[in-house]
Order: structure tokens, then C-alpha cells, then sequence
């Protein structure tokens, strides 16, 4: 076995060295980007159920407000009435009186009703959370696509750069893999923003 030849067998273990790390490399980029998707799928299924939740909250929120408009509407009618009809009677008035303080009382549990969530002032409060939290959800769902995106380009430079043995390529996808791994954070924790992606 001559020089050459141990040179030669260098050099391939060398190369079956780099193409081994880089293979432990793309699966760490796999599991990013199993990761990655994992994130924008719930970010897609948080936004479609907080939208939704807000939905039936401002529609629950509607119709309690409009029956609570009806109620005080009714409460001016009876109010009216009891003071401009003298004729009335005293057990007539006592009637209208009791009508109007039950309307009240209706019209006061319409309003808030802190033991069951469902007066218009805790429904507004749940309509403005499911809101909030839809709108964060949006938010996180381009970093997720932008994130899976590099992660995936990422791979297939790593992948070529195996089949060519150079490294501009390998060092393409590192900078790529970085981006695409900030972006995947950033998913989940939103602490910067770029304007062209929120």
C-alpha cells in the first residue's frame, strides 16, 4: 500500500465523516422542522377556534343586548304610563310598579350577571379575550410558514451538498437553518416583529 493510497483512504474517511455529520444535521432539521409545523398547524386551529368563540360571543352578546333594549323600552312604556294616567287605580299602579322594578331586576341581570359569565358585560369581556387571542394566533401563523419554508430549503442544500462534497453550500443552509430556526421561535414567542410578515 503506497502513500497515495493511504491518502486516498484518508480523504474518503474524511468524506464519509462530513457526509455522516451532515446527515445528523438534516435530521436535526427534520425534527425543527416537524416542530415548525406542529406550531403553525395549532397556530391555524387557535385562530379558527378563538374566531369562532368570538363569534358566538358577540352573537350571544347581540341578542342579550337587544333583549336588554326591549326590557328598558318596556320599563319607559310602563314608566310613562304610571305618570300620565291619574285615573289609575292604587292596586293599577301597585301592578305597574311591581312590572317595572321585575323589568328591572331583568333588565339589571342582562347587564351583568357575574355567576353564570353570560351578562352583556362579562360576554364583552370573553368576546374581547377570544378576540385577542385569534388575533395572536394570526400573528404567529406567517413565522411558522416563513420558518418551515427555511427549514425545508435548508435541507435540500444540506442534501446537495453531500452529492457535490462542497461547502458553500453547507454553510448556505447553516445561515439558512439560523433563519429558519429564529423564525420558528419567534412563532411561538413573538418577541420581535418584521412588518412585512405580521
Amino acid at each position: 500500500m503506497g502513500v497515495s493510497d493511504v491518502t486516498d483512504a484518508l480523504q474518503e474517511g474524511r468524506l464519509k465523516r462530513r457526509d455522516r455529520m451532515i446527515a445528523i444535521y438534516i435530521a436535526v432539521l427534520a425534527v425543527a422542522l416537524a416542530i415548525c409545523s406542529v406550531g403553525g398547524n395549532n397556530a391555524d386551529k387557535d385562530a379558527t377556534r378563538y374566531n369562532i368563540r368570538a363569534s358566538n360571543t358577540w352573537a350571544f352578546f347581540q341578542a342579550k343586548n337587544i333583549r336588554r333594549q326591549l326590557i328598558r323600552m318596556k320599563i319607559e312604556e310602563l314608566e310613562l304610563r304610571l305618570a300620565s294616567e291619574d285615573g289609575l287605580s292604587e292596586g293599577a299602579r301597585a301592578a305597574l310598579t311591581k312590572s317595572i322594578d321585575q323589568y328591572r331586576e331583568t333588565e339589571a341581570r342582562l347587564t351583568s350577571e357575574p355567576e353564570t359569565g353570560e351578562g352583556t358585560k362579562e360576554l364583552f369581556v370573553k368576546g374581547k379575550a377570544a378576540e385577542a387571542a385569534r388575533d395572536r394566533a394570526i400573528q404567529q401563523d406567517p413565522y411558522f410558514d416563513y420558518g418551515q419554508a427555511l427549514l425545508q430549503i435548508a435541507i435540500v442544500l444540506a442534501s446537495i451538498s453531500i452529492i457535490t462534497g462542497g461547502s458553500s453550500l453547507l454553510v448556505l443552509s447553516l445561515l439558512t437553518a439560523a433563519l429558519g430556526a429564529i423564525s420558528t421561535l419567534n412563532g411561538f414567542t413573538l418577541v420581535y416583529s418584521v412588518p412585512f410578515i405580521s
